[in-house]
């Protein structure tokens, strides 16, 4: 867990004082809405379809115990009963009122959790790999430089007025849990020949409207260089970056427009005038970031112990042990997944009681400290092995020990037209449906590892070009229609999903999906072979004539 210094206390309170008085002013009149969007979007506030939505920061997806036991407060208080975690590791609340905002600022601020740069065309939330120091053979501790950039970012003049929003992420595993291809900067560590700590750089990625895969722009940039080298990027973006069509606006475009070869260029000529500047990272100030982070005091434990063997004659446990548990750098130990999607329910939404009741767990099992993944499921990074089945049988009282990990019902979801003033359809009933559609864990078994992901519109939100299932709703002619692609995929080997044919209402998006996925198996060449991999052999025509064949 990382521990905020003095600066960083006074700042967040700051930031609610100030948005007090704005609010006190657009509730007096004194504000018009159009003046007042602007301030609202730099402290998470959208208006949505119903209500004022309110998006809060969890920077590299790390929660303390209080933490969550916090946002829980501001659920049951503010809002619904309810949160929905997102696949940008921040938690949004749906149906908070304005006049009450101030007071949710001001109650998370107490435990150092804020809402600047969740929203707005700035730089946002910089996000990790949610296994980050935990996670067997990482490079080092990823959140380490996510806190750098993070301070550095965090109200920066220049950054705070881009041309679009502006998002970061950062990897320093081989497998890549953080997506970092789609973001417009995404950050690899890696060591060079020295043994010295630095960066694979990529950028322009993302996804929206015109979806890119990012590009390496540089492949060793040192660490204590990656500001100065951050920086020229921004500079070159903000310098030609569009302004004038929002479709425009974003890196990706402007990379794609340029080519990567001059965007490196220009970028390479700012850096060489910023390189050896103040931008250059001392050592001291690394080690005192990497200070603030406390890591556990582990015990010696044996790799299976007693408790994990005799658990493993309940077929239960061992179904959410195969699919929830995975290896921790620290023999004992393991990192467990929490799945949000219970079958039925709408994915990533946590209650306020089910919040409470895991920072109980994670006190008691994970040293108190909580993660959040983009693939919006929650983990506890630190649970003894010994301690598995106990926590099983608590989680599955609070109806969050699902086994379906990166089965076929672990779906992302965006908020979609039940929530969202952007969508033009729905997501969660979609995601609803599939997930009763696929209950059956014997069959998700069958199935193995297959993503679906949805979005309510073409902003992406819900990533569907890069679900290995991707659905997209749009509206066409006053009706829902859902365009299928399959093929997409946001680790290491990211690559974006290709469309299998006409757009299909959405009644009959389940079944679609069941062509799909009744057409791999019957056509994979072994049970190993997962469905990315068949699509990837065969390409989309097996699947056109299967879903197209009699429709």
């Amino acid at each position: 867990m990382y521990a905020y210094d003095e600066i960083d206390r006074t700042l967040v309170n700051e930031r609610v004082s100030e948005f007090r008085d704005q609010v006190k002013r657009r509730l007096s009149g004194e504000l018009t809405e159009d003046e007042f969007k602007l301030l609202r979007l730099q402290n998470g506030v959208y208006l949505q379809l119903h209500a004022y939505m309110f998006r809060v920061a969890i920077p590299y997806g790390t929660l303390a115990s209080k933490q969550l036991r916090r946002l829980a407060h501001v659920a049951r208080t503010y809002d619904r009963g309810y949160g929905h975690f997102t696949t940008r590791q921040n938690i949004q609340f749906n149906w908070i009122k304005l006049a009450e905002l101030p007071d949710a600022l001001a109650d998370l601020a107490e435990v150092g959790i804020h809402a600047m740069q969740t929203s707005g065309n700035n730089m946002r939330n910089v996000t990790s790999d949610q296994w980050a120091g935990v996670a067997p053979g990482e490079i080092e501790d990823p959140r380490i430089w996510s806190e750098l950039i993070r301070q550095h970012t965090t109200l920066h003049p220049e950054f705070s007025f881009l041309p679009r929003k502006f998002k970061i992420a950062i990897t320093a595993s081989d497998h890549d849990r953080a997506a970092i291809k789609i973001h417009d900067i995404g950050l690899r560590l890696v060591r060079n020949e020295k043994g010295e700590t630095g960066f694979e750089v990529l950028v322009g990625g993302g996804l929206g409207r015109t979806p890119f895969i990012a590009k390496t722009i540089k492949h060793f940039v040192h660490g204590r260089d990656i500001l100065s080298y951050i920086e020229a990027i921004l500079r070159v973006y903000n310098q030609y970056g569009r302004r004038d069509n929002i479709y425009k606006a974003r890196i990706k475009i402007l990379v794609h427009e340029l080519g990567i070869e001059k965007f490196s260029r220009e970028v390479e000529d700012e850096w060489q005038h910023i390189r050896n500047s103040s931008l250059q990272i001392d050592d001291e100030v690394i080690e005192d970031i990497r200070s603030r982070f406390t890591y556990p005091a582990y015990e010696k434990l044996p790799h299976m112990p007693d408790e994990l063997r005799q658990a493993a004659a309940d077929p239960d446990f061992e179904a959410w042990r195969k699919n929830s548990v995975a290896a921790h750098k620290v023999q004992g130990y393991s990192i467990v997944t929490i799945s949000l999607k219970p079958t039925g329910k709408p994915p990533g939404d946590a209650t306020a009681e089910q919040m409470d009741a895991l920072a109980d767990l994670a006190d008691k099992y994970s040293f108190g400290e909580i993660r959040v993944g983009h693939e919006q499921n929650l983990a506890l990074p630190h649970v003894a092995k010994r301690d598995l089945p106990a926590l099983w049988k608590a989680l599955d009282k609070l109806g969050l020990a699902t086994p379906n990990v990166n089965l076929i019902t672990d779906i992302i979801a965006c908020p979609g037209l039940d929530y969202c003033s952007l969508a033009n359809a729905r997501s969660i009933p979609i995601a609803q449906e599939l997930t009763r559609r696929f209950a059956n864990h014997e069959l998700a078994n069958l199935i193995g590892r297959l993503h679906i992901n949805i979005s309510g519109c073409i902003n992406a939100c819900g990533h569907h070009h890069v679900g290995h299932i991707g659905i997209l709703g749009v509206e066409k002619n006053g009706e829902e229609v859902y365009q299928i692609t399959i093929g997409g995929r946001a680790d290491e080997n990211a690559a974006l999903g290709n469309l299998i044919g006409p757009g299909v209402k959405f009644d009959e998006v389940a079944d679609v999906v069941e062509d799909v996925v009744e057409a791999y198996l019957a056509l994979r060449e072994r049970p190993e072979e997962l469905f990315i991999d068949t699509v990837k052999r065969l390409g989309v025509e097996p699947f056109k004539e299967r879903v197209y064949a009699t429709r």
